[in-house]
C-alpha cells in the first residue's frame, strides 16, 4: 500500500469513513477485517455517555464527582459542546465498567446484566434496611407486578 491509499471501513448503518494511511502510524488489520471492520457510528460518545450515566443510575452531578470533574463539564460532554481528553475517556470507561474501545463505539458494547444500575442499588439497600416483615410484603407485592407484567 502506499501512503495516498486510503481504508474504507464499512459502519452498521452502511456509512463510510475513510481514514489516510500518512494520517495513521502502526495501523493493522487482518485479511478478514479488510473491507468490514464494524464500528458502532450510530451513536454520538457524547450521547453514549448520556445513556450509559442513564443506565448506571448516576446523575450528572455524582458522575462528575466519580470523574473527578464538575456537572457543568459532564453537560458539555453530553451535549457534544467538548471533547473528553483520554485520560478522562478513561474515568468514564472505568466508572461506567465499560473499555474505552466500547465507549468510544470500536467495539460493540456487550450489555452488562449482572450488575443492576445505581438506582436500583440504592433502593435495594434500603429495601434491606426495612424489618424482615416489611421485606416479605414488599416483595410479595414486586412479585405480583411482576406476575402482571407477565416478566
Amino acid at each position: 500500500m502506499t501512503k495516498n491509499e486510503v481504508i474504507h471501513l464499512f459502519c452498521q448503518d452502511k456509512k463510510t469513513a475513510i481514514l489516510k494511511i500518512n494520517d495513521i502510524k502502526n495501523i493493522m488489520i487482518k485479511k478478514s477485517q479488510r473491507n468490514h471492520t464494524q464500528l458502532d457510528c450510530k451513536e454520538e460518545l457524547s450521547t453514549r455517555i448520556a445513556r450509559l450515566r442513564k443506565e448506571r443510575g448516576y446523575t450528572q452531578a455524582e458522575l462528575a464527582k466519580e470523574v473527578g470533574t464538575t456537572r457543568e463539564v459532564v453537560s458539555d460532554y453530553e451535549r457534544g459542546k467538548i471533547r473528553p481528553h483520554y485520560k478522562m475517556i478513561i474515568q468514564f470507561a472505568m466508572t461506567f465498567k465499560v473499555t474505552t474501545d466500547e465507549l468510544l463505539g470500536l467495539k460493540i458494547s456487550k450489555q452488562n446484566e449482572s450488575m443492576p444500575s445505581l438506582k436500583l442499588q440504592r433502593r435495594m439497600k434500603k429495601i434491606e434496611s426495612l424489618p424482615p416483615s416489611q421485606q416479605r410484603t414488599l416483595l410479595k407485592t414486586i412479585d405480583t407486578f411482576l406476575k402482571g407484567a407477565q416478566i
